[in-house]
């Protein structure tokens, strides 16, 4: 079989090392890849309410809600495949990575489904969000050029999480540096016509978009190819893009759940939000500021988790339990240290950043700051959660966060909102963050400590091999022992 070359600049032993030392380094570039991600929509939507009003900037609203939902039902099918690689990796089994990419990848290769069916429902499902009537045909432009750009999206995400899954965090943020930096020079270049190119008004916006991600997904894979990355598919391999249905089994159960946690968490926002519109714009624009400025506190967290999920799965892999308290327990104080020095941040200076979007309107910076003052230490609290969750995804426990998700959420935080406005008015939503976030942190430390998350396998060859015999995987593909490292021995 062949052995990758140069592998120390392709990916990460994350069994070995320091632990601390090991998860900083490779959290921060998926730290990069948030902050990125966030910065590009900021910016984004700075060019098109500049350049083409109010009305352009609803109708890319209610698209990127729309994206952002169709986005969410294949992120659990990535997280499963990329945990599967994880485990495959930290246990040698180089043949059965590349055969969970390949069917990962034909998997991907269905959202093609979603650009046409996108293209030609893009009327009902607008209506469905209730889109005003101004914005309607610019929101129609914009969306059904944002469906050309879902596959190319996909699959971009698809292959930068199984190469961290593989321990590389550093190529996808890479890349996506790529996509997000062209995004944002050809956004108003196309929107306005600025020199050699068309003006193609909000189309331009989406154009840039979908130039920027479909460059990036091509030269990630032209990167990969000419490193020969091991988890590339060549020569026989290529039978590899013909979907196992054992590991379409595993991914599609182990997804799911994983996915359906982003549509809680939705669902969660958009029953809030419900609420605080019934209190007048005031309160409804504070609130929207105060909740852009949390995207940003959870970033620390979101990567840590990321990079706990990537670590752990290899660890489950490789049978190294005895790091794997270590490793959540580092995750856990990199989170209170990270967000809670965001958090303080916040606390400190928040008239000032907040006089930043609500200009002239003190009493809704007032609004705004009290919000913070109630509610932005409770995701410190969520941190804790997100890399506990993190550890027990690793070993395929998916469905109990998702209940634990479902309760402290969409149960007790939404039910808190609704049932105690009477009493408390609008401080009832405020209070409900610090709710939901006090029960799923109790919760999730339960399991973690109680729950039977240990026992869980998602593959079928979790038990250690007789010496000198290399063992069926379970999936039809042989042991194949291959470590990287960073000195590349």
């Amino acid at each position: 079989m062949d052995k990758p070359s140069r592998p120390a600049r392709q990916s990460t032993d994350l069994t070995t090392g320091r632990i601390p030392t090991t998860l900083l380094v490779f959290a921060l570039p998926v730290l990069g890849s948030n902050v990125l991600q966030s910065l590009n929509g900021s910016v984004n939507a700075v060019w098109v309410g500049r350049f083409l009003g109010e009305a352009a900037l609803t109708a890319t609203s209610n698209a990127n809600l729309v994206m952002f939902m169709i986005l969410g039902t294949v992120f659990g099918i990535g997280m499963a495949a990329t945990i599967l690689v994880g485990q495959s990796v930290g246990a040698g089994h180089w043949d059965r990575a590349r055969a969970i990419v390949g069917t990962g990848a034909t998997f991907f290769f269905i959202s093609a489904l979603f650009a046409i069916c996108g293209w030609i429902w893009v009327d009902q499902i607008l209506s469905l969000l209730g889109t005003p009537a101004d914005a309607l045909p610019l929101a129609r432009t914009y969306l059904r050029i944002l469906f050309v750009a879902i596959p190319a999206m996909n699959f971009l995400s698809f292959v930068m999480t199984v190469l961290r899954g593989a321990g590389d965090s550093r190529t996808p943020f890479l890349f996506m540096a790529i996509a997000v930096v062209l995004d944002i020079i050809l956004n108003p270049m196309l929107i306005a016509g600025i020199g050699p190119f068309p003006e193609l008004g909000i189309a331009g916006s989406a154009t840039s978009t979908l130039i920027g991600q479909g460059v990036s997904v091509v030269a990630i894979l032209i990167t990969l190819y000419l490193r020969k990355h091991p988890l590339r598919l060549a020569g026989p391999d290529l039978a590899l893009l013909k979907p196992n249905p054992r590991i379409l089994k595993i991914i599609i159960e182990k997804g799911i759940p994983m996915g359906l946690q982003m549509i809680v968490i939705s669902a969660s926002a958009l029953m809030l939000m419900g609420i605080v519109n019934s209190y007048g714009s005031r309160v409804a624009a504070a609130y929207g500021i105060a909740a852009q400025l949390w995207t940003y506190i959870q970033m620390p967290a979101l990567a840590i988790g990321a990079a706990v999920s990537s670590m752990a799965a290899q660890n489950v892999g490789a049978g190294r339990w005895d790091r794997m308290g270590a490793i959540t327990r580092t995750g856990i104080a990199f989170n209170i240290v990270l967000t809670g020095a965001l958090v303080l941040a916040l606390y400190l200076f928040d008239r000032p950043i907040l006089g930043l979007f609500l200009i002239g309107d003190s009493g809704a910076i007032e609004i705004a700051a009290h919000i913070n003052t109630v509610a932005s230490w409770s995701f410190i609290l969520f941190g804790v959660t997100i890399v506990l969750f993190a550890t027990v995804r690793a070993t395929g426990a998916v469905t109990p966060p998702l209940i634990i998700l479902i309760v402290s959420t969409l149960i007790v935080r939404t039910g808190f909102a609704y049932a105690m406005q009477d009493r408390l008015g609008q401080e009832a939503v405020w209070w409900s963050f610090a709710v939901g976030s006090v029960l799923s942190v109790v919760l999730s430390i339960a399991y973690y400590r109680l729950g039977k998350w240990r026992s869980v396998r998602m593959l079928e060859d979790d038990a250690r091999p007789a010496a000198g015999e290399p063992p069926d995987t379970g999936l039809g593909y042989p042991r194949q022992r291959a470590r990287f490292t960073e000195d590349g021995k």
